[in-house]
């Protein structure tokens, strides 16, 4: 079984391309999310919600086609493809759907448009005690109705970045950003890594004569460790580009303090091209930059 929740979207969600923002993305799944518990699990004592909840373990979002502004409220499916002992994955896909052609007189179906799939893992956290706890009996239950078949696994596991060839980020956190757990809420680390790329590339091309290129995100896998807290002293963002293709590239990142890795990720980026609205080379010049930032994996 599937659920569906409809998602308004609002005209601060959109960039400078005029599509939503990779970052709103992962609000939108959250929503969903939230919305699923609700009408899964029974309502917790007041009070009891801020003394446990779920916390993200890993997000891995494909990013398929733009999505523009719509007064219409985006739809949002979720269901669980795995349940364990402590821990169970959610799999979304957001979408609308778009009325078939009726030109023939006949009432023709309508079709999906897919802006995106992702899937999440998570897990039931102790806030009062700062640890994770094993599912109870009746959780396990709900979740059991919303489980489907899972897709295969990307299998995909982000490496650590050596931070002597890496790009370095002061990150700064906002009172804004952290949630009613007093943790930076997992929507927020898609911001800080939007952040430090773009810092990163405007670092790189500093002084080159060559012209910021159109970016678009393609995959954002993230997996989070530890929690990131309100603090006046910034943590450290560390990013390294790990590929240059054809008409993309992959960034690999690390939030740290100190020695301590909070959060790791690896974002691909498609170059783009604004007026036609596809995907592009790079100039000569920019790959040549490009590749001579490449970090060798270890």
């Amino acid at each position: 079984m599937r659920h569906v929740y409809e998602c308004p979207l609002r005209w601060a969600d959109l960039d400078l391309l005029g599509h939503v923002n990779n970052v709103v993305y992962a609000d939108y799944l959250q929503e969903a999310r939230v919305h699923l518990m609700r009408t899964m699990l029974p309502p917790a004592p007041r009070g009891a919600d801020l003394a446990e909840g779920i916390v993200v373990v890993r997000h891995e979002v494909t990013y398929l086609a733009p999505l523009l502004f719509d007064f219409r409220p985006v739809k949002i499916e979720c269901w669980v493809t795995e349940v364990r002992a402590a821990t169970f994955t959610l799999s979304y896909e957001i979408f609308h759907d778009v009325p078939g052609d009726e030109s023939d007189g006949g009432a023709a179906p309508s079709t999906r448009r897919v802006y995106l799939r992702a899937s999440t893992v998570l897990a039931p956290f102790v806030f009062a005690e700062e640890r994770p706890r094993r599912l109870a009996p009746e959780e396990r239950a709900a979740l059991q109705r919303y489980v489907e078949d899972p897709a295969a696994p990307r299998a995909v596991r982000v490496t650590p970045v050596q931070r002597e060839h890496a790009h370095h980020f002061p990150l700064h956190v906002r009172f804004s950003d952290v949630d009613v757990y007093r943790h930076v809420n997992n929507v927020k680390y898609f911001e800080y890594l939007q952040e430090a790329r773009i810092r990163q590339m405007a670092d790189l091309l500093r002084g080159t004569g060559v012209a910021t290129p159109g970016i678009v995100v393609a995959q954002t896998d993230v997996e989070y460790r530890e929690p990131i807290l309100l603090r006046p002293e910034p943590y450290e963002l560390w990013s390294s580009i790990v590929r240059v293709g054809t008409r993309s590239m992959t960034i690999e990142s690390e939030i740290a303090d100190g020695e301590r890795v909070l959060a790791r990720a690896r974002v691909t980026v498609v170059f783009f091209d604004p007026e036609s609205g596809r995907s592009t080379t790079p100039s000569a010049e920019l790959r040549s930059l490009l590749e001579a930032a490449v970090t060798p994996r270890s």
